[in-house]
C-alpha cells in the first residue's frame, strides 16, 4: 500500500450494514486484500475524522450462481476482504452512510 487511499475501496452497503450503522455504530468497508486492522483504522480516521474504538476484518468468500436464462451457464462473484469499524462512543456519524435528507 502505498497511502491511505489504497486502504478503503468502497463503503458496503447492505441490509444489515445500514442496521450497524444506525444502531450499533459500526460501518462496513470493502479494503484492499493487503490491509491490515491499523491500516484501516488510520484510514477511517484520517479521512473521516472520527475516533476509532475498534476493526473487526474478515474474508468473504467468493460465491457461484447461475444466469436465469441459460442455466449451464456459470457465473462466480470474486472474494473480497471486508472491515467493519466500531466508533468510539463521543464520535459523529459518517456522511457516506446517511440516507437522503
Amino acid at each position: 500500500m502505498t497511502t491511505i487511499y489504497d486502504v478503503l475501496v468502497r463503503p458496503l452497503i447492505t441490509e444489515k450494514s445500514s442496521y450497524q450503522s444506525g444502531k450499533l455504530g459500526q460501518y462496513v468497508f470493502v479494503v484492499a486484500d493487503a490491509a491490515t486492522r491499523t491500516m484501516v483504522k488510520d484510514a477511517v480516521e484520517t479521512l473521516f475524522d472520527v475516533t476509532v474504538a475498534r476493526v473487526n476484518i474478515l474474508n468473504a468468500p467468493a460465491k457461484r450462481g447461475r444466469r436465469t436464462k441459460s442455466r449451464r451457464m456459470l457465473v462466480r462473484r470474486p472474494s473480497f476482504k471486508k472491515a467493519i469499524v466500531t466508533l468510539a462512543e463521543g464520535s459523529k456519524s459518517l456522511e457516506i452512510f446517511e440516507g437522503v435528507q
